[in-house]
């Protein structure tokens, strides 16, 4: 009996195409790179400080509205439209804003894996061109010496507090205690805005001297946490004393906002909040400045106190906790000129 036994398999002709195998069709670019951004976003929770997250979110923000309209595509980008962008944003921004859009764009590109057109040379002439049309100097914070700091210090005379109450700022005396706290603080610790609300009172250290230290957590210059411990002078921990007291406070936060009928927020004041109470301080005390003090105005006039009072560098450096000298050194270059090499020829020549 034959069997019936199936025909062999034919290759096909060379001039019938052959059928595709068949794949998993690849995801758009798009989607592969929000979820890169998704991931990297995971992975750097924590790993910074809220303030460069935040502004890591804000210059993003700024450079995909601007791609928006300049038809542009913001992921990846060309070192054309970054050099674009800069051209564009120098004619009304600060150089240092600018520079730091290029840091957040560039940020933005690694954390979605492709590569940083912001080190093409195109981008480096476009930086180069701001430069030199708006200079590298920066302008500086309006400082608040020491003499400053004590009229501030003393305008919150017992009058002026009970008129206030009498206009119904029923914490108005309790607002000033915390402001007079806070000033004090920022002169002898030389902290940055952000440094100094997240001081907390479990980190206050009375001496038997009446003078104190507090742990500062973490700073600028010290993202890892490892701390470092500033000193407080008699006459200022006296006033955390009374500002403590009066506010009925034992932990958490050392400064925090309050309402003008006097409750005690259970947060740490704003940052934003420091060079307003500078500012209303100052106005109050009637001080002469050439521009609105800033949250770092007493860190500069601290800076300037020590030099004049002969401290080196490396002592003032110390204090600021910099980690090079080129801020301080700016901050007091001024001084230096007046007792540089020109003044002291001039006195010899009787010209000073």
């Amino acid at each position: 009996m034959e069997l019936d036994t199936p025909e062999p398999a034919t290759e096909p002709s060379r001039d019938e195409p052959a059928l595709p195998i068949p794949v998993a069709e690849a995801p758009p670019l798009a989607d592969i790179l929000v979820e890169r951004l998704d991931e990297h976003a995971r992975a750097a929770r924590g790993a910074f400080a809220d303030n460069t997250m935040r502004a890591f979110a804000a210059d993003s923000r700024i450079f995909a509205a601007w791609c928006r309209e300049a038809g542009r595509a913001m992921l990846p980008a060309t070192p054309e439209t970054i050099a674009a962008f800069i051209d564009a944003q120098a004619e009304t921004k600060s150089r240092a804003t600018v520079e730091r859009y290029r840091s957040s764009i560039a940020a933005l590109h690694r954390a979605a894996g492709l590569p940083n057109p912001c080190a093409d040379e195109i981008v480096r002439l476009a930086v180069k061109r701001m430069n030199r049309a708006k200079g590298r100097r920066q302008k500086q914070a309006e400082p608040l010496n020491r003499t400053s700091i004590d009229r501030m210090l003393t305008v919150m005379t017992p009058d002026r507090l009970h008129r206030r109450v009498s206009e119904g700022e029923h914490g108005a005396p309790l607002i000033a205690l915390r402001n007079a706290a806070l000033v004090a603080v920022a002169y002898d610790t030389l902290l940055r805005r952000s440094e100094l609300v997240s001081l907390y009172i479990g980190d206050l250290e009375r001496g038997s001297d009446g003078s104190g230290t507090i742990l500062v957590r973490r700073s600028k210059a010290d993202q890892e946490g490892e701390g470092t411990i500033k000193y407080l002078a008699p006459d200022t921990m006296a006033h955390i004393v009374t500002w403590l007291a009066a506010a009925r406070l034992e932990s958490g936060p050392l400064f925090r906002p309050l309402t003008k009928g006097g409750k005690v927020g259970a947060s740490a004041l704003g940052d934003r909040e420091v060079a307003r109470v500078f500012q209303a301080l100052a106005a109050a005390a009637g001080l002469k400045l050439s521009r609105l003090p800033s949250g770092h105005s007493t860190r500069v006039g601290a800076t300037q106190d020590m030099f004049a009072a002969g401290f080196e560098l490396l002592e003032v450096m110390q204090a600021g906790s910099w980690k090079t000298p080129a801020m301080p050194a700016r901050y007091g270059e001024r001084l230096r000129a007046q007792r540089g090499a020109a003044r002291k020829l001039a006195t010899l020549q009787n010209r000073a």
